[in-house]
């Protein structure tokens, strides 16, 4: 227990998400270097246990207050756990529930709280952990030290394949959770799951993905058909969608979506922090920039610095003989 590392599972519509994967792998990495247990916390939804199998024990606790997401309920449930574990590390993910649980579990547990996480890594008994700061324009090292400590961790920032290990012999603890969940408050009324828009672009395995140097709206059609002749849907960088030359669905970042495509084309995105945390976790990123010293470029495993508006037909016209 002391050593161990938890992380609190998040599911949505019967399914867990891939964030709850991805602090999964890491914990399991980190317990094992420190000699405890990656504990998976798994409230309202039993039956997905067994897809938690990297974790060495999954905690269950189903009631009705939990089939749904509510601070309240899910506060009570996860503080109660903590209080009678006392693992060493908590991870969550800077998601909406994440972020909700994050600062009242850190009154609650009275623990600190590191938010905005992208790295985590055990030096002997101490975890360091990499957080952005100044809305990711800047990075801050804090060591982990404390008994008990909190993490928020940045969606994305670690592989999701470490934490996926279907197990149905995986070992299961229930809990029973505390009475107080008898009597909340909050109630969920319904799900409203906004309108996805004309293209899914979290899930292609290929996006074409333009920024501030397309220069103007007229210029959009050059690179759309290089996107139309590659089979791939036309994303961008926040300033375009802020000028409304494309939808608020095509935008990739902090403040858009956050996609992981086999390859990821970029051509005049000069890599702002807040567009990296969305795109740096594509297997393959190929960026065209004219400025050599552009932040792209530190992500980027292949680029160039010709000019977008002369490789950009050449690349169609290859494409399409």
């Amino acid at each position: 227990m002391a050593n161990d590392v938890l992380v609190v599972a998040e599911h949505l519509a019967g399914k867990l998400t891939d964030t709850t994967f991805e602090l999964l792998g890491k914990a399991v990495q980190l317990a094992g270097a420190s000699g405890g247990q990656a504990v998976a916390l798994l409230l309202g939804a039993p039956e997905l246990a067994g897809e938690l199998g990297a974790a060495d024990l999954v905690i269950t606790c189903d009631h009705p207050a939990l089939a749904h997401f509510t601070a309240e309920a899910y506060e009570a449930a996860v503080a109660a756990v903590l209080a009678e574990r006392q693992p060493r590390l908590v991870l969550l993910s800077t998601t909406t529930a994440g972020l909700d649980l994050a600062g009242s579990l850190s009154v609650a547990w009275d623990a600190p709280l590191v938010s905005y996480v992208v790295g985590l890594d055990a030096d002997g008994d101490t975890v360091v952990a990499t957080a952005q700061i100044y809305g990711g324009k800047m990075l801050a090292e804090v060591a982990v030290e404390s008994v008990r400590t909190i993490c928020a961790v940045t969606a994305g920032s670690f592989p999701a394949a470490a934490g996926r290990r279907d197990n149905p012999a995986a070992a299961v603890e229930a809990f029973a959770g505390p009475p107080s969940l008898d009597a909340v408050r909050s109630t969920f009324v319904e799900l409203v799951e906004p309108d996805a828009g004309d293209v899914d672009i979290t899930a292609a395995d290929l996006l074409v993905s333009v920024g501030r140097g397309i220069g103007s709206r007229d210029n959009l059609e050059l690179v759309e058909e290089l996107a139309g002749a590659l089979g791939a849907p036309l994303a961008a960088s926040r300033p375009v969608t802020d000028l409304g030359w494309l939808p608020k669905t095509r935008q990739v970042g902090k403040s858009g979506l956050k996609v992981k495509p086999r390859a990821y084309l970029a051509f005049g995105i000069s890599g702002a922090p807040e567009h990296l945390e969305g795109m740096s976790g594509a297997e393959l990123i190929i960026a065209c920039n004219t400025d050599a010293r552009a932040p792209i470029f530190d992500v980027a495993h292949y680029g160039t610095t010709l000019d977008l508006f002369d490789l950009v037909p050449e690349l169609s016209q290859q494409v399409g003989a």
